[in-house]
């Protein structure tokens, strides 16, 4: 129940959050261009206003917001005006709390599983901020990375639970920024071409922070054949054209999340089957 909670304001965050960084943007060019800024109009964060109906922007009311419930009750469609809602809200939400319900079975209850949650929630956020809008804002990772370097000052000899100890977490914010920023310089060497963004970099800085160094190959791993077999996949469906740039942030996220989980059972297993354990 606490992770469909989280996961319906994670939701909000989603939809909101890129919202307000491009009124930010446009305010900003304008001053540089020396044009009047924009008219503010209300007040736009993560509270305010209330909830809305994107089609007919009537409020939501509070007995039509229980997550994953009312979406089922409604069928699916706003009360006022009927017209659909995304099936990804209830996704969402569904998401995090099977998340959190993991985390809490893997860590029991203590630091490590209330700092996975935290964990868990940046990565379901980044991730669909950046199937949407292919951004991973700031606001986000710089957060996310801090954090983890700041947790693991609680990390306990033997601990194999987050958080990684201090100088694991500091190598592992240096390595996964360094790494892909040399992927980025020699792909672009090579091609012309920029084949990832600087959010990319940033997020696997921020992975190497609460995980350490030591889960970055398995994350980065995990990450490229999921990516590429989804990529294959689609451009084999027709779905997708070869020029099209696919995010790469959700298959960061998704396998730092299973890193969180068995990311030490992973490794010690592999090692074992290569003779090296």
């Amino acid at each position: 129940m606490f992770g469909l909670a989280i996961g319906s304001f994670l939701n909000v965050v989603i939809h909101r959050l890129p919202l307000m960084l491009e009124r930010q943007w446009r305010a900003q060019a304008a001053d540089l261009e020396g044009r009047p800024a924009p008219a503010a109009g209300e007040t736009y964060n993560l509270v305010t206003p209330r909830s809305r109906c994107p089609s007919c922007d009537a409020p939501i009311r509070a007995i039509h917001n229980i997550p994953l419930l009312s979406y089922v009750a409604l069928g699916g469609r706003c009360a006022a005006c009927r017209a659909p809602i995304s099936l990804r809200y209830p996704l969402v939400e569904l998401a995090t709390a099977l998340a959190f319900a993991a985390v809490a079975w893997q860590f029991g209850f203590g630091i490590s599983a209330a700092l996975a949650f935290v964990f868990s929630a940046y990565l379901i956020a980044l991730t669909g901020i950046d199937v949407d809008r292919q951004l991973l804002p700031d606001l986000l990772t710089m957060p996310l990375l801090w954090i983890g370097l700041i947790a693991s000052l609680w990390h306990a000899p033997g601990m194999e639970a987050p958080p990684a100890a201090l100088p694991d977490a500091v190598i592992g914010a240096i390595a996964g920024y360094v790494f892909l920023w040399l992927v980025f310089q020699l792909f672009r060497l090579l091609t012309g071409k920029e084949g990832m963004g600087y959010g990319d970099f940033k997020l696997f800085a921020a992975i190497g922070a609460w995980l350490g160094w030591q889960m970055l190959p398995l994350v980065l791993l995990l990450a490229a054949l999921v990516g590429a077999t989804v990529g294959i996949a689609m451009m084999a469906a027709r779905r997708l054209g070869r020029g099209v740039p696919i995010p790469f942030g959700p298959y960061l996220a998704g396998a730092a999340w299973i890193a969180l989980l068995f990311g030490p059972r992973i490794v010690d297993r592999y090692l074992d089957f290569a003779g090296l354990g």
